[in-house]
């Protein structure tokens, strides 16, 4: 009698809507355990009521960050084969309207609560072997526009260390992909926190125009966890790829009046 083959677990955070609903379905229709991590207990309900292993973390919050790490030992078994950041959310505003505790506040969720968790989780990844870590990124994490700098800097610091963090773990078999939506049609932007609330950041029109829904990332997140060569970012939405060349090819100088005149743009 044929034995049925191990699951791989797979730790997906910001799972209570959006990107990281969406492929926490995904990937458990794909035949993966998923633990879906979200804050709300509420939440928890209704993601176990969808046959996924709920598991409550505030990214903002080291010691909520700690024990996740120690629960999740313990649903694995001590073995990892994937974790994905996806947790996150935007601080706008112009930076002068930003203090000093809201802007450790994005970094807390947006990066420092990626590295605990990561670091915290690196002896799992290491025990499975060939396992994925994949972070969710932004158009953000290469360009930025007035009155997203706050955010935009949280993912620029989330790019650096993801490359800094394939190469260090080069030796391990363990692969550091970044995805880079676009605008996509989900709650966060109804989520975004407002610097200046009597002057609040609003998208663009033309962002409304090229939005894809999440489901648009499930391929190049099927890819990451699934190829033999993952790549190191995957660009999702017209907007991600017309602005990753325009960065290559155009002056700053001119960047910055498109950057600058788009954002103003409703």
């Amino acid at each position: 009698m044929s034995q049925r083959p191990v699951q791989k677990n797979i730790l997906i955070t910001g799972c209570s809507s959006g990107i990281g609903l969406i492929s926490a379905l995904d990937l458990h229709q794909r035949g993966y355990r998923v633990i879906a991590g979200c804050r709300k207990p509420d939440d928890s309900s209704r993601l176990e009521a969808l046959g996924l292993t709920p598991l409550q973390i505030d990214m903002d919050d080291p010691s909520s960050v700690e024990q996740a790490i120690e629960s999740v030992k313990a649903l694995t078994d001590g073995r990892l084969f994937a974790l994905f950041n996806n947790a996150g959310y935007g601080q706008y505003g112009p930076l002068t309207s930003i203090s000093r505790q809201q802007m450790e506040c994005q970094f807390s969720t947006n990066f420092f609560g990626v590295h605990q968790l990561t670091l915290g989780l690196l002896p799992l990844l290491k025990a499975n072997g060939h396992s994925r870590i994949l972070n969710t990124s932004s158009v953000m994490g290469f360009i930025t526009t007035p009155g997203r700098g706050a955010y935009a800097a949280s993912k620029y610091a989330l790019e650096a260390w993801s490359d800094t963090l394939r190469m260090e773990l080069s030796e391990h078999s363990i692969t550091v992909s970044l995805l880079e939506p676009g605008p996509i049609t989900t709650a966060f932007s109804s989520n975004v926190q407002q610097g200046d609330h009597a002057n609040p950041v609003e998208n663009p029109g033309i962002a409304a125009r090229f939005a894809l829904p999440p489901e648009a990332l499930l391929p190049k997140i099927r890819h990451a966890l699934e190829s033999r060569y993952p790549l190191r970012r995957y660009p999702v939405t017209l907007v991600t790829y017309a602005m990753a060349i325009a960065k290559r090819l155009l002056p700053s100088c001119l960047m910055d009046r498109i950057l600058n005149n788009r954002s103003k743009k409703s």
